[in-house]
């Protein structure tokens, strides 16, 4: 199981003083000292976190993957064209949301995203898709020419008991079977934690995590270092 950090939180922490501590880029050299196996960020429309100058930087100096996590507008869509990060991953986007609110409509808008998808392929870029874990999104989503999904763990995440969270967790299950079965990577991610994550992680058709806000929270009172080694230890177990 591969772990691939997200590292936007780093910058809003920065961006809350103006300055330019703490450095999302130190930030994603320990992650990768660490053993994480990816930086991933979110270059928003908004720039609420992450800037321009982040990711033109971290497209030099991360060593394993960087993950550019995008909405397919046509401003953002030229950057990392221009940028070439080792992978793009679409996801829906709105101006007032605190954090990405759910998986991308792949199924009502395919001829824009195919579009797209075409465009990052010229440049060689591989192209993920957040999406929620329905088996038409998957479906559209391997029709749009993307090999990759990523699928939407929020509501598993914030399940209020057992029987929720199972339930969720089966749809997981299923949509991730289902992308294998198409030939797609299958990755996973959204709200998950040291307490959830294991679940999700034993399903053996996800090939990678993607998580953030946790493990950021988690630094503030253990350091970076120590708590991406331990999420490592949980996802990898």
């Amino acid at each position: 199981m591969r772990l691939c950090i997200n590292i936007d939180h780093i910058a809003t922490l920065r961006n809350a003083r103006g300055g330019t501590e703490p450095d999302p880029v130190a930030a994603a050299a320990i992650c990768e000292s660490a053993g994480a196996d990816g930086i991933v960020v979110h270059l928003r429309e908004d720039r609420r976190h992450i800037k321009d100058h982040d990711v033109r930087t971290l497209r030099s100096t991360v060593t394993t993957k960087l993950d550019l996590e995008m909405g397919a507008s046509e401003e953002i869509v030229r950057i990392a064209l221009d940028i070439v990060p080792d992978l793009v991953t679409l996801v829906p986007e709105k101006r007032q949301e605190l954090t990405t609110e759910g998986g991308l409509d792949v199924l009502g808008q395919q001829d824009r995203l195919a579009d797209v998808v075409h465009r990052f392929h010229a440049r060689h870029i591989p192209v993920s898709l957040f999406i929620d874990p329905v088996q038409e999104q998957i479906e559209a989503s391997h029709a749009v020419g993307a090999e990759m999904i990523e699928i939407h763990t929020g509501e598993y995440a914030e399940a209020k008991d057992g029987i929720e969270a199972q339930r969720h967790l089966d749809a997981i299950i299923h949509a991730a079977e289902l992308g294998k079965q198409l030939g797609m990577t299958v990755n996973a991610g959204h709200g998950l934690n040291y307490t959830n994550v294991t679940r999700v992680a034993a399903i053996p058709q996800i090939d990678e995590m993607s998580i953030g806000h946790s493990i950021i929270a988690r630094a503030s009172f253990v350091g970076l270092d120590r708590a991406v080694r331990e999420m490592l230890t949980l996802v990898r177990k």
